[in-house]
């Protein structure tokens, strides 16, 4: 039997760079595992969305001999949010009323992890930084922002991770102060940090790929003149490690339940 499908499901934007960036890290992704199908669907935006991609699964599935197809449907998401928690199950809900050769499955979201937080440390070392620095530096982690207290949490407990790992200290933004609950906006973390007697400020977008919000971390970053500006996750290796790690998971758990 064919291992089930990956299937990538990621928010979508009107900027061309986010579509560009997601499929980059899913060709990652097949690069890491040979024959493992792979596909991509977007919530909004771009093509293809994620019922079309399910409806040509479900028909390809009819015209096999198998008579079913096993997906598992990954959120490119780095917290269990709004997208998580409430679009994305909808979503498949309904696919699965009215395909009923597939059998789907929804995965975990991608953080927390180390290896977002190996490749959040990539990003900063190809922007200039090196592992001395971090005693004499302080990160702003810039996510792109929640009004869910889990998310939140999430964000929060992250920093408190990094600040462990020799930086000399690490806060919490988000991406504006509209999308933010509790957090301050990107620039003025910059300017906490500076009226902290930071010498040397580093801000890291802790986003998968460029967009709206992403662009108001750079701005924010921009304005209050940090020091430096890693560039986003995007199809780092450790992001795609993280990715079918939790494919693997989630085939794990779908055994250990026929199991029990």
């Amino acid at each position: 039997m064919p291992a089930p499908v990956l299937l990538v499901v990621a928010h979508g934007s009107r900027d061309p760079r986010h579509a560009a960036t997601v499929h980059a890290l899913t060709a990652r992704v097949r690069s890491l595992r040979p024959g493992l199908r792979v596909e991509t669907g977007f919530l909004e935006f771009n093509a293809p969305s994620v019922p079309r991609i399910l409806e040509r699964l479900n028909a390809e599935a009819a015209g096999s001999t198998s008579g079913a197809t096993e997906v598992v449907a990954l959120p490119l998401l780095l917290t269990r949010a709004f997208h998580a928690k409430t679009d994305i199950p909808s979503v498949l809900r309904e696919a699965r009323s009215r395909l009923p050769r597939l059998r789907i499955r929804q995965a975990g979201v991608l953080g927390p992890s180390p290896l977002l937080l190996t490749a959040l440390e990539q990003r900063l070392y190809e922007a200039g930084l090196t592992a001395a620095d971090k005693r004499s530096t302080g990160l702003v982690l810039a996510s792109a922002g929640s009004t869910d207290p889990e998310a939140i949490a999430v964000i929060a407990e992250i920093a408190r991770e990094l600040r462990h790992t020799g930086w000399c200290a690490v806060r919490p933004a988000f991406a504006s102060a509209s999308s933010s609950a509790g957090f301050p906006p990107t620039g003025d973390a910059v300017r906490a940090l500076r009226a902290e007697g930071v010498g040397r400020v580093a801000v890291a977008p802790y986003v998968v790929a460029p967009g709206r919000l992403p662009d108001r971390i750079v701005a924010g970053a921009a304005e209050a003149r940090a020091d430096v500006l890693s560039e986003v996750l995007g199809a780092s290796p450790a992001l795609a490690r993280l990715l079918l790690r939790r494919y693997d998971e989630a085939l794990t758990a779908r055994t250990l339940l026929l199991s029990a």
